[in-house]
């Protein structure tokens, strides 16, 4: 992980998960999402893609 924003970031090995922070909480109907994101780095020389991503 290089960067992150509006989340929380818990890395156990290779597993990095990340969840949404309580400022991002529900939002009502009809008003705009809330985003968070990642930066990530990998060793110089890596061109495989990453993969494992699940969503939950």
């Amino acid at each position: 992980m290089t960067s992150s924003w509006n989340d929380t970031v818990t890395i156990s090995g290779q597993t990095v998960t990340i969840r949404n922070i309580g400022h991002n909480g529900t939002l009502a109907p009809g008003t705009s999402t809330t985003s968070l994101g990642f930066q990530a780095s990998r060793p110089n020389g890596n061109t495989a893609p990453p993969s494992g991503y699940t969503c939950a």
